[in-house]
């Protein structure tokens, strides 16, 4: 029990850790005016290296990938790197049994993500965004992205029936949510 407690903690300090040496490096990068190496901004490789350091036990190797994943996130400054570093915060919180832990960093890289998607004018940026909201439980958020979403989505139909979509399942999540706290009192 005490080590399940000592790495529940130690995962969270490492995620810290790499998110600042992560914002020193990129800040220290863009000050030089170098430009990132293709390797530097390969997020998809970067979580592939993640989840199979998490798949074969490895926390330390899956915390550095993570790190490589916001990196290259900040990097590209594409909606789809820090979806893909949030859910990646996520997943090794999770393995760590730290979601707890994890979820402000993964809501600091949703909202990068939501706001990127949002100045790109991708409606599809801005629905995963707020699909994620929907999957960290907060409704306010999902509630600015599905209006952010319906701006996106003007008279187009089809777009119009996207967001729909989405604020369907947010609110159906958001009733099953609501049950489970019930049944928990």
């Amino acid at each position: 029990m005490g080590t399940d407690r000592a790495r529940g903690a130690f995962i969270p300090i490492v995620l810290t850790v790499a998110t600042l040496l992560g914002v020193l490096e990129v800040t220290a990068e863009r000050g030089a005016n170098s430009v990132p190496s293709p390797a530097s901004s390969s997020w998809s490789t970067s979580l592939h290296e993640m989840e199979a350091a998490i798949a074969r036990g490895d926390l330390m190797a899956a915390a550095t990938s993570s790190h490589q994943v916001y990196r290259a996130a900040l990097a590209t400054r594409s909606w789809e790197a820090f979806l893909a570093a949030g859910d990646g915060a996520l997943r090794l919180g999770e393995a760590t049994q730290g979601r707890d832990a994890a979820e402000p960093d993964a809501r600091r890289l949703f909202l990068a993500a939501l706001f990127l998607a949002r100045s790109q004018h991708s409606l599809d940026g801005v629905l995963r965004a707020t699909e994620a909201f929907v999957r960290l439980g907060d409704h306010e958020v999902v509630a600015k992205g599905l209006a952010i979403a319906r701006e996106l989505a003007g008279s187009d139909p089809s777009s119009q029936a996207r967001v729909r979509e989405v604020a369907d399942r947010s609110a159906r999540a958001a009733v099953a949510a609501g049950e489970r706290d019930e049944e928990g009192l």
